[in-house]
């Protein structure tokens, strides 16, 4: 059998013909709670697709793992691979070679970190090859000093495929006319665009001989990048490699390099979180004077089932159950209109932009010209729990004021 507090509550909850104002206010108030959440979930969506995707451009050119020397040079890398290679959660592994250089071409300069890779090996830990706009990376020899340079950096120098690329390297000639700095001549024999600016306008790859060859590290290498099956295990996994490869080695993680950009994007997140959470506060408000609105007209009814025995505590949680009833209701209709509008915001997104004849996202000058969006059911559940929680909390006021009505005063003028 129902409770009777919960069966009065539901009760009061469809109005009367003259009570349609308080009926009103009720819906209004559902329609507001719903059109919070939705706005919360589709915007921490949003910004979910958006670091997904900044992420996965980063780790295109990032191994998740990096070994390198304490004395910035390693000798014999197999045996570093070789003391690895039974780890089953370490799924690829290459060497490479690390510098800063000058380019220079027909009269424009530009500072770029160059990488000296194995095309054999670099596909294990990277997706460079895939993101190749001109030439591909197996064309990278030993011997024949060819470069693959960043699509922006390329366009900087005013360099096309098969332009000579003057290489300027820190380390210096000694000659009879003094000291000079170290040049070379490269080949340009291909681009990659990956969408990250960082790279594709200041990253310059060769072959792992030809950078050892140019930054003197004949028979060295800077170091070894890994791959492990689960890239939010990085962390564990670079303690794990310090740990059984011992002094001498110092290893890092993605998550270091990149932690400022990562925590600068959940901030970003928590603060937009915690500013749309204000607007299931406004929306709560409603609650409020809804559930004060029918204490003040149902304030002889109160009267008579105070006189029939109901508690205040069961007076109070009458009208709790309807404040709780309108939260419930609109926290359901939110939920499920948030996750839909999510994953569907981006065809959202391009109908408008055909109306309209317009771009938000302009190719030309942002990278990401789409509007990603990822559904995380933690952030569902949390938009939510705070929902419901602000909502209950919202008919606490009202319902006290109810439980305390004297049964003699609200029967006087009856």
């Amino acid at each position: 059998m129902m409770p009777l507090e919960l069966f009065i509550g539901l009760r009061y909850l469809r109005a009367k013909k003259r009570n349609h104002f308080i009926s009103f206010i009720s819906s209004i108030s559902i329609f507001g709670i719903a059109l919070a959440i939705i706005l919360l979930i589709t915007v921490l969506s949003v910004m979910n697709g958006f670091q997904q995707e900044l992420r996965d451009r980063i780790l295109v050119m990032t191994s998740h793992v990096t070994i390198s020397a304490a004395n910035g040079s390693l000798r014999n890398w197999q045996t570093v691979t070789d003391a690895l290679k039974d780890d089953k959660e370490i799924t690829g592994s290459a060497p490479y070679v690390r510098g800063e250089v000058m380019l220079s071409h027909s009269g424009n300069v530009h500072a770029a970190l160059i990488r000296g890779v194995s095309p054999e090996h670099e596909p294990a830990v990277s997706a460079v090859a895939d993101k190749m706009k001109d030439g591909a990376l197996t064309d990278l020899k030993p011997g024949e000093f060819g470069i693959i340079l960043g699509h922006e950096l390329a366009r900087s120098l005013g360099a096309y495929p098969g332009d000579k690329i003057t290489v300027l390297s820190p380390q210096l000639n000694v000659s009879p006319a003094g000291v000079m700095p170290r040049l070379k001549r490269f080949t340009l024999i291909g681009t990659f665009e990956v969408g990250m600016h960082e790279f594709d306008s200041g990253l310059a790859l060769m072959h792992i001989d030809d950078a050892a060859k140019l930054m003197r590290m004949k028979g060295e290498v800077s170091g070894v990048r890994l791959r492990i099956d689960k890239l939010f295990d990085a962390r564990r996994k670079q303690y794990e490699i310090t740990q059984k490869l011992g002094a001498g080695f110092y290893v890092s993680d993605w998550t270091r390099r990149h932690a400022n950009f990562f925590r600068a994007v959940q901030m970003e997140k928590t603060v937009m979180f915690v500013i749309l959470s204000l607007i299931i506060a406004v929306a709560a408000f409603n609650i409020v004077s809804t559930l004060v609105m029918v204490v003040t007209d149902k304030e002889s009814d109160i009267a008579i089932l105070r006189t029939l025995g109901l508690s205040p505590t069961s007076i109070m949680q009458v009208f709790m159950v309807q404040g709780t009833v309108i939260g419930l209701l609109g926290t359901l209709i939110g939920m499920v209109g948030g996750i839909a509008l999510a994953n569907n915001i981006e065809s959202i997104v391009q109908f408008i932009e055909r109306q309209f004849d317009t771009h938000f996202l302009d190719p030309s000058i942002y990278y990401i010209s789409v509007l990603p969006s990822q559904v995380l059911w933690m952030d569902v559940m949390l938009v939510c729990g705070v929902s419901f929680f602000v909502s209950m909390l919202a008919t606490l006021y009202p319902a006290f004021r109810a439980s305390k009505t004297h049964p003699v005063e609200a029967l006087r003028y009856e």
